[in-house]
């Protein structure tokens, strides 16, 4: 279950840490003052779009945080998917600085996708617009097959492979539709694919190694070239050793007329004897590096056509390999063709048994489903105050897919003498929440998540219905978390754990707080929910009479 949310510089948020409880958790306050901010707060720890302007404070960073505690199901569900608990716990982190977003996982840096994918596996979160997804048909079988998932899925698992190889099939058979000429000119350019390839005499491996051994070459020309130029620029017409060597014989006639220039023709010679030696390991340099021209151009007319075939065949060596290997496996099926052909319609035909034996048992699967889904939402819809409803998940079948043949949708009544129509055509807003809610309740059993959300499930109803309404979503709480925003005292006064979302302007600034409740506070804010700005002793007396009741 949610043990805690913390949430820190987030929309109206400076700093809070929300602590959880089984059962039925209840958030209420005023219109406008954050409610929906704890779930969007929840929502971005679990991976949901990181924006900044969410950010309260742009100099701080904002920062979100929810603990998971985990039973025995969760923890092996969760490593089934790769994922790592410690502790029995699972940690969703997430900071926002500036225009970046940071996610982490029991501290460990992930993608936020990530996150996404663990929370799915712990908790189930119904929005407030939710509800309006049952207009859309194509969204009712999905709720079918969450409900018998344990026996689907291991079906679905066997079907999607098998549905893929049928529709390759049908690709090649597609393909293959063609008249004589189309064949023969087909042959003709796999012939020359074949052979353009084979003639190349193409080796693994072999372009990385003329590439580098074209790279020192190219390398060894410029380095013959600068040597060669810096011989002629030293030892060329004016030889820098004649020069050195005249004025040195310059400096001695005149070295018995001052010392200082005696030291000036030893340094002279020095230098002579430190470029004579140089000169002689620049020739050696000269002469020991080799370069070969022809080499040269013969490697890079090789490298030229590899790169050329690389263009038209594939970006490595490998690909155009693989390239031959389609280009015969499409000639001998070219030459064959009708045999080909014959082939794969066998294939297909196998494939097609294969796949309708598949398919039909997933719609046994999820007729049989649909049977006992019926009859616990029409339980459930009695619950909610649908006194006379009837419910009925209508199947069909359409063309195969990774999923079957079937589509689906859910058709209802819910007055007495009133035939079954598709729910966009009979239900009102209010209605659908309840309708939503029926399914929830009843996939909730078949559900092996331990924690659910809902935002404002009570949208659009009053007086009986709500309480038909509170009393069903003590149900699901039995034996699971519950964490709802309400504006029905009805369903508020069944809380387990009630908390009350305030907002205040402190500093020229304005701040959402939240704070659980004791027992004379649920009474006072129960009080308010029934009687709105002006609360009597009578007022306060009905909701203490409702917590009673509740209780």
């Amino acid at each position: 279950m949610l043990e805690s949310l913390r949430v820190e510089n987030l929309a109206l948020i400076e700093k809070e840490e929300i602590e959880f409880a089984e059962g039925l958790n209840v958030l209420t306050g005023e219109t406008g003052a954050g409610k929906s901010i704890i779930l969007g707060a929840l929502d971005l720890a679990l991976g949901g779009k990181a924006d900044r302007r969410m950010v309260r404070d742009p100099e701080r960073d904002a920062y979100v945080e929810a603990v998971f505690s985990l039973d025995e199901s969760e923890e092996e569900r969760l490593r089934a998917a790769d994922f790592e608990p410690e502790d029995g716990q699972l940690i969703f982190s997430r900071k926002i600085k500036g225009a970046k977003s940071q996610a982490r996982l029991n501290g460990e840096t992930v993608p936020a996708a990530r996150l996404k994918k663990a929370g799915e596996l712990l908790l189930d979160i119904y929005g407030q617009n939710e509800h309006q997804s049952l207009s859309d048909p194509k969204k009712h079988l999905p709720l079918l097959d969450e409900f018998v998932k344990k026996d689907l899925n291991p079906v679905l698992e066997k079907l999607a492979p098998v549905y893929k190889k049928y529709t390759s099939i049908r690709k090649k058979l597609s393909e293959a539709d063609i008249d004589e000429s189309q064949r023969k000119r087909d042959i003709s350019y796999y012939s020359h694919v074949s052979e353009e390839i084979e003639d190349a005499g193409l080796k693994p491996g072999e372009d990385e190694e003329l590439e580098a051994k074209n790279k020192k070459m190219a390398g060894s020309e410029k380095v013959a070239q600068n040597l060669s130029d810096v011989q002629n620029l030293l030892f060329g017409e004016e030889d820098v050793l004649s020069l050195i060597g005249e004025s040195q014989r310059n400096l001695a006639s005149i070295a018995d007329y001052d010392d200082s220039v005696a030291d000036l023709g030893k340094t002279l010679g020095d230098a002579y004897d430190i470029l004579e030696n140089f000169s002689h390991e620049l020739i050696g340099a000269a002469e020991n590096l080799t370069f070969d021209p022809a080499e040269f151009d013969q490697v890079t007319r090789r490298l030229d056509l590899i790169n050329d075939l690389k263009q038209k065949y594939g970006r490595t060596i490998e690909d155009i390999f693989k390239t031959k290997e389609e280009a015969d496996e499409k000639l001998e099926q070219l030459n064959d063709h009708e045999n080909y052909v014959a082939g794969l319609k066998k294939e297909l035909a196998d494939a097609s048994n294969d796949l309708n034996d598949l398919c039909e048992k997933a719609e046994n699967i999820r007729k049989n489903g649909a049977k006992v889904l019926e009859e616990k939402v029409k339980e459930s819809l009695k619950n909610l105050n649908f006194l006379k409803a009837d419910f009925e998940v209508e199947i069909s079948r359409t063309s195969y897919s990774a999923g079957g043949f079937n589509a689906g949708q859910f058709l209802i009544s819910t007055n007495p003498g009133e035939s079954l129509k598709p729910l966009s055509q009979v239900a009102s807003g209010g209605e659908m929440s309840r309708i939503m809610l029926a399914l929830k309740t009843v996939l909730a059993s078949a559900d092996d998540i331990k924690t659910m959300i809902f935002d404002e499930i009570d949208t659009g109803i009053s007086g009986r219905t709500a309480s038909a309404v509170a009393r069903e979503l003590k149900k699901v709480s039995a034996g699971r978390q519950v964490i709802l925003i309400t504006h029905l005292p009805q369903i508020a006064a069944l809380s387990d754990r009630h908390f009350l979302i305030e907002k205040s302007a402190t500093n020229d600034s304005t701040v959402s707080s939240i704070r659980p409740l004791n027992e004379d506070e649920i009474t006072d804010e129960l009080a308010r929910m029934i009687g709105g700005d002006v609360i009597t002793d009578a007022v306060r007396e009905s909701a203490r009479e409702l917590r009673e009741k509740a209780e």
